[in-house]
């Protein structure tokens, strides 16, 4: 640390890597604080992103690296959302302002970032387990002679994802060397925390204490059994009464808490202890508050989670010019519409009620909406449940999420033929959030289970016919993918009427190339159609609707009257084209069509707009036509491509 620029600026400037925090001073980490919580408010002003969670942690942020050596010592956050302070204190202030930009910082933490992200992060409830695996690694290898520390903050809202609780049981077994932060930001489980906490907490951490009730511990061992119960059931009463960790002791950890997660003369204290301790899980009970330090993210919780561009003086938020709704909000409409006409609909969700528009629905039936939190498998089983007794659920999960809920949708869905109906939000390439929320892998995963009927839409009113479509079938499960993002701006028709099972559209007709789509990549083939019609090569657009079950018919006759025939799909390889091309072969047309597939590369695509990832992804209308051309063996020069 350059100690000349210490004694003229801030304390930041003279921070590069945690290192530099060392010899910092109680009031100098202070004030580092308050430099850091400047510094994050200001850049995602610029950039967008997670706000008040990082804002939450800034004091626990600058306190870990400043007692902990990392990044020789493991610190492991959940999520990622709370990650910003982490990122402006271990090399990559200079780049803050780039968060979630393409070719900029991630807006989570990545491993091929920086050595001081030691796991990447994107969904809840992971960090123990990746935890757990570092600290057994380092007892098998004894890296740093054994005394290396493993660190994982989980904040309570990820509490509700059941993996934690399996590696907290396992932790616990195996007595491992562990340190869990419990960031509290809800008061969800936190007695109101001042002084006499903190000197409770500060006194069960210190090593004085910690002899007394190991020497303790020897001496009950030796008491007969009934004495011996007795005194440890004592022990864990007096402590739950005072600390209220009697749950976390039962699963084999050493509660420390609740401590102020804001106050460094509580928090440096507690922490250091920790760091002296040699054997077993501990957890560290930390109170904070999201938004901590910025008025309006402090009022507004929910609203400052993930922000736009936003002013810092007023807190006002970019609003975004168009003109045209979301698909989030076109779907909760429509089931709003649905809902006011059949009283069996309900609608799930897993901690997203605003991101997944149910937010919007529980307003309207507040008896009908169930958020279990951050819980997927539990929301797809109950869901299951519900459908098996006669009601008619929505279970709304991102694509992304859905994934950890996929063994109950295989058993406890699919293959009762329960007709449990899923809002897949997010399908496709998700912009800022990169490859951790990305929904490429649904159309496979979901397109391989017998029975279920599956939809992808096109745009606004294709999805509100899904949605009616979805409470029409109730033989078995359904689903319907959408994308993130402003709709097409249609008109709506003034009935909007369930599909017809299994059966596509034409949009365009032609007679050479057809380009069969699935999803909305529907625009950008009829762009693509354009072009081609303008450079000589009569195309057809169609769009399949439904993945399964397939429009065999469609197929065929795309396939028969055209003499190439491509798929384009917004999802990973082995999707609707394998699908396509199963039909094909089984037919014998794959040997008279000339027949490719458009899909998502074979590899993550990191964080930036969905229009450039989806260029990126070669997914747009000018791809689609050198594909054809590709296809044809034919040469296609730059000045081709229209406008």
């Amino acid at each position: 640390m350059d100690k000349t620029i210490l004694q003229k600026g801030r304390v930041l400037d003279a921070v590069s890597i945690p290192a530099d925090m060392k010899d910092l001073t109680p009031e100098q980490l202070k004030q580092l604080a308050t430099e850091v919580r400047a510094e994050v408010i200001d850049a995602v002003s610029v950039t967008g992103g997670h706000l008040g969670a990082g804002l939450g942690v800034v004091e626990l942020s600058v306190a870990l690296h400043h007692v902990f050596d990392t990044p020789e010592d493991i610190l492991i956050w959940d999520v990622g959302h709370q990650c910003y302070p982490h990122k402006l204190l271990t090399g990559r202030k200079d780049r803050i302002r780039t968060l979630r930009q393409g070719g900029g910082l991630s807006g989570f933490t990545k491993r091929a970032e920086s050595n001081y992200d030691d796991f990447g992060a994107g969904h809840a409830g992971t960090s123990i387990s990746a935890a757990l695996g570092f600290a057994v690694s380092g007892a098998l290898q004894n890296k740093g002679k054994d005394k290396r520390n493993v660190i994982a903050v989980i904040g309570d809202g990820s509490l509700s994802a059941g993996m934690a609780y399996e590696a907290m049981n396992n932790a616990g077994a195996m007595d491992a060397r562990l340190i869990v932060i419990l960031n509290d930001n809800d008061m969800s489980i936190a007695p109101p925390v001042g002084a006499m906490s903190a000197l409770l907490a500060r006194m069960v951490s210190s090593r004085g204490y910690r002899k007394f009730r190991s020497l303790a511990k020897g001496v009950v061992e030796n008491m007969p059994r009934p004495l011996k119960n007795t005194a440890r059931k004592a022990e864990e009463y007096t402590r739950g009464m005072v600390t209220g960790g009697t749950w976390f002791e039962e699963l084999g950890f050493y509660y420390v808490g609740p401590v102020d997660g804001h106050d460094l003369d509580h928090l440096l204290p507690v922490l250091k202890n920790a760091k002296a301790m040699e054997n077993g899980p501990i957890l560290i009970h930390v109170v904070t508050q999201k938004g901590k330090g910025y008025k309006p993210a402090e009022e507004a919780a929910d609203k400052y989670h993930g922000v736009s561009k936003f002013n810092v003086i007023t807190g006002e938020q970019t609003k975004s010019a168009a003109k045209a709704p979301g698909y989030t909000k076109v779907f909760s409409q429509s089931l709003i519409r649905e809902a006011e006409r059949d009283d069996k609909i309900v609608a799930i969700t897993a901690a997203m009620p605003g991101g997944t528009g149910l937010d919007a629905f529980a307003k309207a039936f507040p008896k009908r909406c169930f958020d279990v939190g951050i819980a997927e498998q539990h929301a797809v089983t109950f869901a299951a449940g519900l459908a098996a007794d006669g009601m008619k659920p929505f279970c709304a999960l991102y694509s992304t999420f859905l994934q950890r809920g996929y063994d109950q949708l295989v058993h406890d869905v699919a293959i009762q033929k329960l007709p449990v109906r899923f809002a897949i939000d997010r399908a496709g390439l998700v912009g800022a959030d990169g490859p951790t929320h990305a929904g490429s892998y649904d159309i496979g995963y979901i397109g391989a289970l017998p029975g279920i009927v599956f939809m992808a839409a096109a745009n606004e009113v294709e999805l509100a016919r899904m949605v009616a479509t979805s409470v029409s079938i109730d033989d078995a499960p359904s689903a319907f993918r959408f994308p993130r993002g402003e709709a097409t701006g249609m008109v709506w028709p003034e009935e909007i009427k369930p599909l017809e099972i299994g059966k596509g559209r034409l949009v365009k007709q032609g007679s050479k190339i057809a380009l069969l789509s699935l999803g909305t990549r529907l625009g950008e083939a009829l762009k693509a159609a354009e072009n081609l019609d303008a450079l000589g090569l009569s195309t057809t657009v169609a769009d399949a609707r439904f993945i399964k079950p397939l429009d065999e018919d469609l197929v065929r006759r795309l396939a028969d009257e055209h003499e190439v025939l491509i798929t384009v799909e917004e999802g990973a390889r082995g999707g609707f084209g394998a699908f396509v091309a199963e039909e094909l072969a089984e037919t014998g047309r794959l040997d008279r069509v000339k027949f490719r597939m458009m899909t998502l590369p074979d590899r993550f695509i990191d964080h930036d707009t969905p229009d450039h990832m989806y260029k990126e992804a070669g997914l747009d209308a000018n791809a689609i036509v050198e594909k054809v051309f590709e296809v044809l063996g034919r040469e296609l020069s730059e000045t081709a491509f229209l406008a």
